[in-house]
């Protein structure tokens, strides 16, 4: 488990996008959100955290160290994608293992990290299935426990629950929030979904064309928007809660 520090990280494309001047502290534990709609840079931001991309200016540190030309494999992050990237032709178990290989762990300790990871995300028992028999929904657990196996210090989450259907979804990130506070493990999660974001996060960092709008608790920013488009994003999210302020003190 580890903390994050962001100082002015910028990354800008030839072709428009990217992040500007992003800046923030993220705890030991906390499960920290980038919301905004498309392109916003909150991915962009994700895969600098990651290593996947480089940074035109800024700096990134984890617990102080200075992840200046660290790259990807050794900075103990994780990344679940949203498309989840599985191997199509490995099974479970070969997919799950895939990165222990790679750290050049032995038989006997991938073996065990297998399983407890697979245990962890309730699919134990299928080590042996092609990933493309699996639902949606187990190919996502598949994914978060490939990312678990490594025993990050930072899981990294980009929209993994936008290919669920609505009540899958909705199921799917409770038994993640319980997950993450179980393991007492550092989470960033890029998401759109407004409603995912308040009832996930510990605190919520808000984008919109490159820019941080706001960083603060669900709490915060629903009543204490600071700039015109946070107050504009949330809109639906704040009457929502008055509503159900108002029926309980009815």
């Amino acid at each position: 488990m580890s903390s994050v520090r962001c100082e002015g990280l910028t990354k800008v494309y030839p072709e428009g996008g990217g992040v500007r001047n992003f800046t923030c502290a993220i705890a030991h534990g906390e499960f920290f959100a980038l919301l905004g709609p498309s392109g916003c840079g909150k991915t962009t931001t994700l895969r600098l955290i990651a290593g996947l991309e480089t940074p035109d200016s800024g700096a990134l540190y984890f617990d102080e160290r200075t992840m200046t030309g660290i790259p990807p494999e050794k900075r103990n992050a994780a990344m679940v994608f949203q498309s989840y990237a599985l191997f199509p032709h490995m099974d479970v178990h070969d997919n799950v293992a895939f990165g222990l290989r790679a750290r050049g762990m032995v038989k006997q300790e991938i073996e065990a990290r297998v399983a407890e990871s697979l245990q962890r995300v309730q699919l134990d028992g299928i080590q042996r299935r092609r990933v493309t028999e699996l639902s949606g929904g187990q190919q996502q657990r598949v994914a978060l426990a490939r990312a678990l196996a490594v025993h990050p210090d930072i899981l990294l989450l980009d929209e993994p629950l936008s290919n669920l259907d609505a009540e899958l979804r909705y199921a799917t990130r409770r038994e993640l929030s319980e997950l993450q506070k179980g393991l007492n493990i550092t989470a960033v999660y890029v998401t759109h979904d407004q409603e995912e974001a308040l009832e996930l996060a510990d605190r919520i960092a808000i984008l919109k064309d490159g820019a941080c709008h706001q960083i603060g608790t669900p709490s915060e920013i629903l009543l204490k928007p600071e700039t015109d488009f946070v107050k504009v994003f949330l809109a639906r999210q704040r009457d929502a809660v008055s509503r159900i302020v108002r029926d309980s003190q009815a």
